[in-house]
């Protein structure tokens, strides 16, 4: 039978695309044209890179030690760095979420005031590119709070998932087992962020609930301000 903390090995490659997402944030943070970011334009990259590498150093040890792991008190101290892994991956996804509101606020205001960008193509790529930021924060939180998921399967019951994905309602022996990936929560927060309502899949805590709202509010806001105005700077 395979232990609980095995998943961490087996699927090794969304914690992997995770951890890419997370360079394509600090990338599209580089890109911003506008002075959008709290402090220095490095500041936010940095603080992400700074937590980023030790994550990544933290998780691939762990995947290598799954492999190795044979008695309990091994699994004891892979799944004490799962819980360390967890942690640090909560703050790091928190400290992207704050800096990415920053920068719209700071868009908006700029708006209102009349005095954002030199012209209409500026803002639609910053509002693009903090639209597309958002996705992909939301897509991390979905993935690093689901109890459904890679990062917390082993850590906490998995009989209460925070969403409903479509396979975890078909009756068949092949997918009894099945977790949701990385991928299947991008599409989840990409859906999320265009029709601003669940599409195929559905929250189910109250936490699922409350992420789902902000990031469509978050969207809406991007899309229905920035965007607009935008395109009536272009006209």
């Amino acid at each position: 039978m395979r232990h609980q903390h095995a998943v961490i090995h087996h699927r090794a490659f969304d914690f992997w695309l995770a951890r890419a997402a997370v360079l394509v944030i600090i990338c599209l943070q580089l890109l911003v044209i506008n002075d959008l970011s709290f402090g220095p334009r490095w500041l936010a990259p940095a603080l992400e890179a700074a937590l980023l590498v030790p994550l990544s150093v933290a998780t691939a040890w762990t995947q290598v030690a799954t492999q190795k792991a044979v008695e309990e008190e091994h699994w004891y101290l892979v799944g004490r760095f799962r819980v360390m892994i967890r942690r640090t991956a909560l703050v790091m996804t928190g400290v992207v979420s704050i800096m990415n509101c920053g920068s719209l606020v700071f868009l908006v205001r700029a708006l209102l005031a009349g005095h954002a960008g030199s012209s209409g193509q500026t803002l639609l790529i910053d509002a693009l590119n903090i639209w597309v930021t958002n996705v992909i924060i939301f897509a991390l939180w979905f993935w690093s709070t689901d109890r459904g998921g890679p990062p917390t399967c082993g850590l906490v019951n998995r009989a209460h998932s925070d969403f409903l994905f479509p396979q975890m309602t078909l009756n068949d022996r092949e997918i009894r087992d099945w977790l949701p990936g990385f991928v299947d929560y991008v599409f989840l927060a990409f859906t999320n962020a265009t029709a601003f309502s669940p599409t195929d899949t559905l929250p189910l805590s109250q936490r699922a609930k409350l992420l789902m709202m902000a990031e469509a509010m978050i969207s809406l806001l991007t899309i229905a301000l920035v965007a607009a105005r935008a395109v009536n700077i272009l006209a």
